[in-house]
């Protein structure tokens, strides 16, 4: 499964997956279990987890929701990126734009 970097940040962007999401990469849990311990009710909890099933975070297995194994390399790959061309600088950036765009890219 191909993880598409833009939904999974849409999908974590709302606080409330996120907690969602933290739980269950501790490990796979029923809806029903995730809604009793968070301040919303079960249909919310069914929401929430339907948008981060169809974002790739997270998928039921057994009846149970669990992470998708390939999210997590992919999103801290995109984060140690982030981090390294805030480390390297604006110049850095500046030289990448140029050669991107003598490739056509």
């Amino acid at each position: 499964m191909t993880v598409e970097l833009e939904d999974a940040l849409t999908a974590l962007a709302e606080p409330m997956r996120r907690q969602i999401f933290e739980r269950v990469v501790i490990r796979p849990r029923r809806v029903g279990e995730l809604a009793e311990g968070l301040p919303v009710t079960r249909p919310a909890a069914s929401h929430h987890a339907k948008v981060l099933r169809e974002a790739g975070l997270i998928r039921m297995s057994d009846n149970r929701l669990e992470v998708v194994p390939d999210v997590l390399p992919a999103l801290r790959m995109y984060f140690d990126r982030l981090w390294l061309e805030a480390s390297l600088g604006d110049g850095w950036l500046a030289r990448r734009q140029m050669e991107t765009s003598d490739f056509g890219l």
